[in-house]
């Protein structure tokens, strides 16, 4: 797929030049269509419950139970994908989804026990496409070789933070100006939609990879250390967006305006979004793996002190530093995965990521539900605190495993020798792949 795409190498890669990739649009549109519904999920999830239940402790409860569950079937999902395709898998998937959260939708407005929306989160969270991963996966087999595959890890980042500033204040307008159950409608909506249009963009998609010789299975990406390592920096993040959102929806009741909960959070993901922008646009000098130590460190003293915030002015700006934290550390978790985790493991490697967000957020949500119930906000927001805080001893203890050791045979491991003389460049030697950089680009993909 190398020759589908030609760069300018005397131009700096960008995101204007990704875009005009062949295909790309195609793609990168109703792929972004059918993620912004996870942006809405959770909060839409919890405005439903509280107003139904009057209890945040309840209401993070089932959100917990419908993160968990997406984090526990990311992974399968994202193997199957890798094994039979994106299209088999997506299609079926978004009508399960649907159904599941309009069954979820119609339980908690007849006025259903807790245990019972809990019962119903499971497959409205089991069923959540991931389309992130898929998105992603699709680039990488498109850009293969090229130098703007970095450029499209980091635009990737910035989309995914763009979901998460439209979908929690889309999902606030609507269940708060409209009807409480109006936010898991329109996400509802939303992922049918979007998701079934791109899984129609069947020219895009990855190859499928052949089973293994012999009978022998495809290696679990889970099997690289460094996908470990990663996976416990994303349950830290998981814990700043699920403690953010709860404590935001608590703070903002307290203080007798409830829709200032979509402004503080979408101050929050804008912070984000913005650092993404920039991380996309600056030449690094630093490797990935200190980039992500140095940033995670940032993240977690932004998220230290959020509890001592008692005003919205001083809470809005310390939200909006903690998200200017979050982005770099996402966009270089998921820019390492190439140099980390071969071809035929990759989508289900990002999914483990994806779920690790959904697992950190839900038991996140669970324990600042409580501490809200039973404290207020100030209390929710020691979660962030907590997650980041275990999260970088994490990384700094283990920051060895995240250096691959050559990275060219780690990508091409699946496929041996000849697949790596066969994909490396005209004129350069395979072992050469691993230390090959985008021009002027910011991400290099070897070591620190």
């Amino acid at each position: 797929m190398t020759s589908a795409v030609t760069t300018d190498k005397s131009a700096r890669p960008g995101y204007g030049q990704l875009l005009r990739t062949p295909g790309a649009i195609g793609f990168v549109l109703p792929g972004f269509a059918a993620r912004l519904p996870f942006g809405m999920l959770t909060i839409s999830i919890l405005l439903l419950v509280q107003h139904t239940t009057g209890s945040y402790g309840s209401a993070g409860i089932v959100a917990a139970v419908t993160g968990i569950s997406m984090a526990l079937s990311a992974p399968v999902m994202g193997k199957l994908t890798d094994r039979h395709g994106q299209s088999a898998v997506l299609a079926p998937v978004v009508l399960l989804h649907s159904a599941a959260v309009g069954a979820l939708v119609a339980f908690a407005l007849l006025g259903a026990p807790v245990w019972a929306l809990a019962l119903a989160a499971v497959p409205a969270g089991a069923s959540v496409p991931q389309v992130g991963p898929m998105v992603r996966a699709r680039w990488a087999a498109r850009l293969e070789g090229s130098p703007l595959l970095p450029t499209a890890a980091a635009f990737e980042s910035v989309t995914d933070e763009f979901t998460f500033v439209v979908g929690p204040v889309l999902a606030t307008a609507l269940c708060t100006g409209v009807h409480p159950a109006a936010g898991l409608v329109t996400e509802a909506a939303l992922t049918l939609a979007g998701g079934l249009v791109f899984a129609a963009r069947r020219a895009s998609q990855p190859k499928l990879h052949a089973a293994p010789a012999g009978g022998e299975k495809h290696a679990s990406a889970l099997s690289f250390p460094g996908l470990r390592v990663l996976i416990a920096a994303f349950l830290g993040i998981g814990a700043v967006f699920g403690g953010m959102q709860v404590s935001l929806a608590a703070f903002s009741n307290e203080i007798g305006n409830p829709g200032a909960n979509g402004l503080l959070y979408g101050v929050f993901a804008a912070g984000n979004m913005t650092a993404g922008i920039a991380c996309g646009a600056i030449a690094w000098k630093i490797g990935p793996r200190r980039r992500l130590l140095l940033g995670y460190a940032g993240l977690t003293v932004a998220a230290s002190v959020l509890w001592t915030a008692h005003s919205m002015i001083l809470l809005g700006a310390l939200g909006l530093v903690v998200g200017l934290c979050i982005a770099p550390a996402l966009i270089t978790g998921y820019t390492m995965i190439e140099s980390l985790i071969p071809a035929n493991a990759r989508t289900e490697a990002f999914t483990w990521l994806t779920g690790a967000v959904a697992f950190g957020q839900a038991t996140a949500v669970i324990v600042a539900g409580r501490l809200t119930d039973a404290h207020g906000s100030s209390y929710g927001f020691l979660v962030p605190m907590a997650g980041t805080v275990l999260a970088l001893a994490t990384l700094l203890t283990l920051r060895a495993k995240l250096a691959p050791k050559a990275p060219s045979r780690i990508i091409n491991a699946s496929a041996g020798p000849a697949a790596d003389e066969a994909a490396a460049p005209a004129g350069q030697a395979p072992a050469a792949r691993g230390n090959e950089r985008g021009v002027g680009h910011r991400v290099p993909v070897t070591v620190d």
